[in-house]
């Protein structure tokens, strides 16, 4: 693949609106994007240079009084890449890693009592997460389609897991 994961996300938001490593962390905690990618605030300015450095962006001098913010821009060839990689994303299906799977794959370790616990609990923390999200949702309306998307999704993945807890929570209790 051309672009990881995390290159697209900061790539699709400086097509968006050409923006400084500042701004791209306000839009990436304000859309809770660190709930479905692995960038770190730290992780910005290395992508940033990353994109760069293969001619995806490019930032033009700053003015002297901006204290070296950077705005950066999307090239066309930015703009070609992104869209090849959307693509890709979007058409095919890849493994996630999960490390709820990897706890419930090692179940003989654990009591069926610690096992219905953990699972009411993440429960618990699921109706939180939908909860937390729905919020941010409402709270940045009206939402850019990409972002409506972003968060319904996010939201129809936490509401299987929600049923699902909720079914298994109930039989344990049973």
């Amino acid at each position: 693949m051309e672009l990881t994961s995390s290159e697209l996300v900061v790539l699709g938001l400086i097509i968006e609106t050409p923006q400084h490593g500042y701004d791209l962390e306000q839009v990436i905690e304000r859309r809770g994007i660190r709930q479905w990618t692995e960038i770190g605030f730290s992780s910005i300015y290395y992508l940033l240079a990353k994109l760069e450095k293969r001619g995806f962006v490019h930032a033009p001098e700053a003015p002297v009084a901006a204290k070296g913010r950077r705005v950066f821009h999307a090239t066309a060839a930015g703009r070609e890449a992104a869209t090849r990689a959307a693509l890709a994303f979007v058409t095919e299906p890849h493994p996630v890693s999960n490390p709820f799977l990897v706890g419930v794959s090692n179940l003989p370790l654990l009591t069926e009592a610690q096992y219905s616990r953990a699972l009411a609990e993440r429960l618990g923390r699921v109706r939180a997460q939908i909860a937390a999200i729905e919020a941010a949702a409402s709270a940045q309306s009206p939402l850019a389609p990409s972002a409506c998307e972003v968060f319904s999704y996010s939201l129809s993945l936490l509401e299987a897991e929600r049923s699902w807890l909720a079914r298994r929570v109930q039989v344990s209790d049973g």
